[in-house]
């Protein structure tokens, strides 16, 4: 089945060049030029994955993808202006799965497209591995389902792709190299900043130790690690 991608960009030149190179690649793409139309699209459930842009006229980025996570939990991937830390770290705040700083190459950004669908795929779960299990933390990898302490628990796909590499190394630091590496999809690059705020709304979302303290520790110039009561 061909992978359906949503645009959302109301550079008009630009996402013809992204949707003809994508379509080319083996992707469909349907294109929406503004943020009002671009929700409604993903909203659809039509889409495998949509690319936003921050900036726009009327609801820009920011909006959208505050309206799209309120109701779905579509993959999204931000189209930032580069070096704007400022959205980008707002978008990974509110639920996008990553971000590829403008302008990009057509095929950087279909390369990070993949990145991200291979870690949300769900495949067939009918011989699904068993769940992976840290205290009061279960994690299914096949339907990709969290719980703690028996409550379900919202992640992102970007949030529950890091959560499982650190369930798979209880107990052990993971480097935020590693991190990159296995839960984004892409090498760790120079002040970014992505497996931080990632972290920290997983964080929110976990309950704590009977000590009050978070399961996810941050191990001082090494990575991250995830521990249990």
């Amino acid at each position: 089945m061909t992978t359906q991608v949503l645009l959302i960009d109301d550079d008009v030149e630009l996402v013809n060049m992204l949707s003809d190179y994508l379509r080319l690649d083996g992707f469909e793409a349907t294109v929406a030029h503004d943020g009002t139309s671009g929700v409604a699209e993903a909203l659809s459930g039509h889409y495998d994955i949509a690319v936003l842009d921050v900036m726009m006229p009327g609801m820009d980025g920011i909006e959208a993808l505050t309206r799209i996570r309120a109701g779905s939990p579509l993959p999204v991937l931000m189209l930032t202006a580069r070096g704007d830390d400022a959205d980008r770290i707002t978008g990974l705040e509110l639920g996008a799965d990553d971000y590829v700083p403008k302008p990009c190459t057509p095929r950087e950004l279909a390369a990070r497209i993949r990145a991200i669908l291979r870690r949300t795929g769900n495949g067939d779960t009918s011989a699904a591995p068993p769940p992976l299990t840290a205290g009061r933390l279960t994690l299914w990898p096949a339907q990709r389902r969290v719980e703690w302490a028996g409550q379900p628990v919202e992640l992102t796909s970007t949030q529950f792709s890091l959560l499982e590499v650190l369930i798979r190394h209880a107990g052990r630091p993971v480097s935020k190299s590693d991190l990159s590496d296995q839960g984004l999809g892409r090498p760790l690059t120079r002040f970014d900043r992505s497996i931080d705020v990632h972290l920290s709304s997983i964080r929110q979302k976990l309950g704590t130790l009977a000590d009050g303290r978070s399961c996810i520790q941050t191990v001082y110039r090494v990575g991250y690690q995830l521990i249990h009561d």
